[in-house]
């Protein structure tokens, strides 16, 4: 093979690398923030539709804990994707949920809210593109070198 067909192959691969790393970055930072949105449209849901009441967490992670509760209609619930903002709860802990009416299911730490998500979802935005931009600059350094 020409050694101009190699070098243009190689610039090929390095553009496309310097893109898929533009590309992932942007879906990442694209997520972190509909991730926010979803939690905000969440808490306006609760809030439109706000049902209060005490629950028992059955179960504590740091991303996914389970509560149980019962609302004034005597039905349990056991929400399937646990409950909003679930930091800091422990096995056994009685809480105060706020809950849509509603949708019983979308539950949420009373007194908690989506600004509890801004942090993290920053913190990953942040690190993504403090990871990505020195990839891509990298990249088009070894693309305009060739």
């Amino acid at each position: 093979m020409s050694e101009v067909s190699l070098s243009q192959r190689r610039s090929t691969r390095l553009r496309r690398a310097c893109r898929s790393v533009l590309g992932l970055a942007t879906v990442i930072s694209v997520l972190m923030v509909l991730l926010v949105l979803a939690a905000w449209r969440n808490d306006y849901e609760i809030e439109q539709h706000q049902g209060q009441t005490s629950g028992e967490v059955l179960s504590a992670g740091r991303l996914r804990s389970a509560v149980m509760y019962v609302t004034p209609d005597g039905v349990t619930h056991n929400p399937k994707v646990g409950i909003l903002y679930p930091t800091n709860l422990t096995a056994g802990q009685r809480i105060n949920v706020e809950y849509s009416t509603r949708d019983p299911d979308l539950v949420r730490v009373a007194g908690r809210d989506a600004r509890v998500a801004i942090i993290p979802a920053t913190s990953v935005i942040v690190v993504t593109w403090a990871l990505a931009l020195p990839v891509w600059w990298l990249l088009r350094r070894r693309q305009h070198a060739a």
